[in-house]
């Protein structure tokens, strides 16, 4: 077999890697586009705040008798205490003050939120993960399957998760069962399927000549998974692990919500609604969208290292 595949390196299906000076090319070509993009977000994003903050400073300012200028408008806008859309200074500034300013293990930490948050994320993430994974492998080698449950696995994704976290919640509640497992069960429903889905198309994806070539060298079921259909799957597992990871985090968050949780990033989100505290809701949402991009990029890591391993060789500089 190993022969057989050294002869036929087309049958491992994996990303290749790019090489140095490929690498060094895509991210300056990457840079610019992003940053023109990021610069024009801030620019809409403070016009946006002197606009929706304007009607309270000019109410403040009539009340007092005060006639306000373009500039003492903007400076306004941009240091309210509760505004209607927080300026980026002001998140920032919410950000430091609740990451630096504090012990990591206060509650007043975005830091130890985060972490409840991303302890459920990713234990619903390795279960659904591998759930999804083992399903897929029956569905492609079990006909009866396949015909039978990929109905039923889309169509589990078109309820609302908004309608299932609290029934879970409860239901598991009624037995004792509360905290992490919870939430981890909704981050496993709704990461579960992305899993399958690409596995799937990845365990598939083999064409026939490769299959049959399989079978020419009398290649059992499990060899074939093994030296074909599991390295020619992997791209797509990746793809589909990074989408299942922040989806992972959705749901963490989700079942935080109806609970009226007192630790992690959607019950900073539920307190600063109750409060109208709008920085510390743009705050949390800043921190999950980081450990959002850190868990990703987490999986793009274990992506190159597992294309690494398999020995795909960097495509050469043009």
């Amino acid at each position: 077999m190993v022969g057989m595949l050294r002869r036929f390196p087309h049958l491992i299906a994996a990303q290749p890697v790019l090489s140095r000076e490929g690498r060094a090319r895509g991210r300056d070509g990457f840079a610019a586009p992003v940053a023109t993009l990021l610069i024009a977000i801030l620019i809409l994003w403070s016009l946006a705040a002197i606009w929706m903050n304007a009607p309270f400073a000019r109410m403040q300012a009539d009340n007092a008798g005060q006639i306000l200028s373009f500039a003492d408008l903007v400076g306004k806008t941009w240091s309210q205490e509760r505004p209607v859309l927080p300026a980026p200074h002001q998140v920032l500034g919410e950000l430091y003050a609740t990451v630096f300013d504090v012990a990591p293990n206060s509650r007043r930490s975005l830091v130890y939120h985060s972490w409840i948050t991303l302890s459920a994320t990713l234990t619903g993430f390795a279960m659904g993960a591998l759930f999804g994974a083992a399903l897929a492998v029956a569905i492609v080698h079990l006909t009866v399957l396949r015909k039978s449950l990929m109905p039923w696995i889309i169509a589990s994704q078109t309820v609302p998760i908004l309608a299932i976290a609290p029934i879970i919640i409860v239901v598991l509640g009624s037995v004792g069962v509360t905290g992490l497992l919870p939430k981890s069960l909704i981050s496993a429903y709704l990461c579960f399927f992305p899993v399958t889905i690409g596995m799937v198309k990845g365990l598939n994806c083999p064409d026939t000549m490769q299959l049959d070539l399989m079978r020419t060298y009398n290649a059992s079921r499990l060899q074939t998974f093994a030296k074909l259909r599991a390295p020619a799957s992997l791209p797509f597992l990746f793809a589909s692990l990074k989408v299942a990871i922040a989806i992972a985090l959705v749901g963490a968050i989700v079942g935080e919500l109806p609970t009226g949780a007192q630790a992690g990033l959607g019950a900073r989100l539920l307190a600063g609604s109750y409060y109208g505290q709008t920085l510390q809701i743009w705050a949390a949402l800043f921190a999950a969208g980081s450990v959002a991009g850190a868990m990703v990029t987490m999986i793009g890591v274990l992506e190159r290292l597992v294309d690494r391993a398999l020995g795909v060789k960097p495509e050469p500089a043009s």
